[in-house]
C-alpha cells in the first residue's frame, strides 16, 4: 500500500511537493533508503527517487534488530 504525504511548499520553485512511497526499507549494500515518487503541483518529476534513511533511524533500526535476535 502506498502512502501519500501532505504537500510542502517549495517557495523558490513556486511548487507544492508531494511524495508517494510504499515505505519499504531497502539496502543496496551501502545505503539504507526508501523509494519515493516525487510530484510538483501534482505532476510526477522523479520516479523511484531514493531517499536516504537518517543515521538516527538506521541506528534505532539496528538496535531493534539486535534486540530481537
Amino acid at each position: 500500500m502506498f502512502k501519500v504525504e501532505e504537500g510542502r511548499l517549495i517557495a523558490p520553485l513556486g511548487v507544492i511537493e508531494t511524495t508517494k512511497s510504499d515505505n519499504i526499507l531497502r539496502w543496496d549494500g551501502t545505503e539504507l533508503y526508501v523509494e519515493q515518487d516525487v510530484y510538483h503541483n501534482g505532476q510526477l518529476v522523479h520516479s523511484g527517487y531514493r531517499r536516504k534513511v537518517t543515521r538516527d533511524v538506521a541506528r534505532r533500526l539496528a538496535s531493534v534488530l539486535i534486540d530481537t535476535h
